[in-house]
Protein backbone atom coordinates (compact mmCIF):
# COMPACT_ATOMS: atom_id res chain seq x y z
CA UNK A 1 0.00 0.00 0.00
CA UNK A 2 1.34 3.42 -0.90
CA UNK A 3 1.91 6.02 1.78
CA UNK A 4 -0.73 8.73 1.90
CA UNK A 5 -0.08 12.41 2.51
CA UNK A 6 -2.41 14.55 4.60
CA UNK A 7 -2.39 18.15 5.84
CA UNK A 8 -3.56 18.51 9.44
CA UNK A 9 -2.51 20.60 12.42
CA UNK A 10 -2.84 17.59 14.72
CA UNK A 11 -2.66 13.86 14.08
CA UNK A 12 -3.62 11.61 16.96
CA UNK A 13 -2.55 7.99 16.61
CA UNK A 14 -5.03 5.70 18.28
CA UNK A 15 -8.65 6.32 19.22
CA UNK A 16 -8.57 4.86 22.71
CA UNK A 17 -9.77 6.85 25.73
CA UNK A 18 -6.82 9.24 25.58
CA UNK A 19 -6.68 9.55 21.81
CA UNK A 20 -10.29 10.28 20.99
CA UNK A 21 -10.57 12.85 23.79
CA UNK A 22 -7.39 14.59 22.61
CA UNK A 23 -8.60 14.63 19.01
CA UNK A 24 -11.99 16.07 19.91
CA UNK A 25 -10.46 18.74 22.15
CA UNK A 26 -7.91 19.77 19.51
CA UNK A 27 -10.71 20.17 16.98
CA UNK A 28 -12.78 22.18 19.47
CA UNK A 29 -9.80 24.53 19.80
CA UNK A 30 -9.90 25.15 16.07
CA UNK A 31 -7.11 22.85 14.92
CA UNK A 32 -7.51 20.72 11.77
CA UNK A 33 -7.47 17.32 13.42
CA UNK A 34 -7.28 13.72 12.29
CA UNK A 35 -7.21 10.54 14.31
CA UNK A 36 -5.75 7.32 12.91
CA UNK A 37 -7.23 4.10 14.25
CA UNK A 38 -6.60 0.59 12.95
CA UNK A 39 -9.71 -0.96 14.52
CA UNK A 40 -13.05 -0.96 12.73
CA UNK A 41 -14.53 1.02 15.64
CA UNK A 42 -13.40 3.88 17.86
CA UNK A 43 -12.82 3.64 21.59
CA UNK A 44 -9.79 1.40 21.96
CA UNK A 45 -9.41 -1.86 23.80
CA UNK A 46 -11.38 -0.87 26.91
CA UNK A 47 -14.51 0.07 25.02
CA UNK A 48 -14.42 -2.61 22.33
CA UNK A 49 -13.10 -5.79 23.94
CA UNK A 50 -12.04 -4.99 27.51
CA UNK A 51 -13.67 -3.07 30.33
CA UNK A 52 -17.08 -2.29 28.87
CA UNK A 53 -17.93 -5.70 27.37
CA UNK A 54 -16.69 -7.55 30.45
CA UNK A 55 -18.67 -5.29 32.80
CA UNK A 56 -21.82 -5.79 30.73
CA UNK A 57 -21.45 -9.57 31.02
CA UNK A 58 -20.58 -9.35 34.71
CA UNK A 59 -23.66 -7.24 35.39
CA UNK A 60 -25.92 -9.77 33.69
CA UNK A 61 -24.24 -12.58 35.64
CA UNK A 62 -24.72 -10.71 38.91
CA UNK A 63 -28.42 -10.24 38.15
CA UNK A 64 -28.73 -13.96 37.49
CA UNK A 65 -26.91 -14.73 40.75
CA UNK A 66 -29.28 -12.44 42.66
CA UNK A 67 -32.26 -14.16 41.07
CA UNK A 68 -31.05 -17.71 41.72
CA UNK A 69 -28.88 -17.30 44.80
CA UNK A 70 -31.69 -16.51 47.20
CA UNK A 71 -30.66 -12.89 47.82
CA UNK A 72 -34.07 -11.68 46.70
CA UNK A 73 -35.97 -14.15 48.89
CA UNK A 74 -35.33 -12.08 52.01
CA UNK A 75 -37.33 -9.31 50.30
CA UNK A 76 -40.19 -11.66 49.53
CA UNK A 77 -39.19 -12.24 45.91
CA UNK A 78 -39.16 -15.90 44.92
CA UNK A 79 -37.83 -16.63 41.45
CA UNK A 80 -37.99 -20.22 40.34
CA UNK A 81 -36.82 -21.58 37.03
CA UNK A 82 -34.57 -18.65 36.11
CA UNK A 83 -32.38 -19.46 33.12
CA UNK A 84 -29.27 -17.93 31.68
CA UNK A 85 -29.45 -17.07 27.96
CA UNK A 86 -25.86 -16.52 26.82
CA UNK A 87 -26.88 -15.46 23.33
CA UNK A 88 -29.06 -12.69 24.75
CA UNK A 89 -26.32 -11.64 27.19
CA UNK A 90 -23.84 -11.31 24.32
CA UNK A 91 -26.39 -9.44 22.20
CA UNK A 92 -26.95 -6.92 25.00
CA UNK A 93 -23.18 -6.54 25.44
CA UNK A 94 -22.77 -5.90 21.71
CA UNK A 95 -25.58 -3.33 21.81
CA UNK A 96 -23.88 -1.43 24.64
CA UNK A 97 -20.53 -1.41 22.82
CA UNK A 98 -22.15 -0.29 19.56
CA UNK A 99 -23.96 2.59 21.28
CA UNK A 100 -20.77 3.82 22.95
CA UNK A 101 -18.55 3.51 19.87
CA UNK A 102 -21.28 5.19 17.83
CA UNK A 103 -21.27 8.04 20.33
CA UNK A 104 -17.58 8.65 19.75
CA UNK A 105 -18.08 8.52 15.99
CA UNK A 106 -20.89 11.09 16.35
CA UNK A 107 -18.58 13.38 18.36
CA UNK A 108 -15.87 13.05 15.69
CA UNK A 109 -18.34 14.16 13.02
CA UNK A 110 -19.80 16.93 15.18
CA UNK A 111 -16.34 18.35 15.91
CA UNK A 112 -14.98 17.75 12.39
CA UNK A 113 -12.33 15.24 13.40
CA UNK A 114 -11.25 13.16 10.40
CA UNK A 115 -11.11 9.45 11.16
CA UNK A 116 -8.25 7.87 9.21
CA UNK A 117 -9.04 4.16 9.19
CA UNK A 118 -5.75 2.33 9.30
CA UNK A 119 -2.32 2.49 10.84
CA UNK A 120 -0.18 5.60 11.11
CA UNK A 121 3.40 6.39 12.07
CA UNK A 122 5.62 9.43 12.37
CA UNK A 123 8.90 9.29 10.45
Amino acid sequence: MADATYDYDVLVIGAGPGGYVAAIRAAQLGLRTACAESRETLGGTCLNVGCIPSKALLHASELYQEATGGHLAKFGIDIQGATLNLDQMHAEKAKAVKELTGGIEFLFKKNKVTWLKGRAAFQ
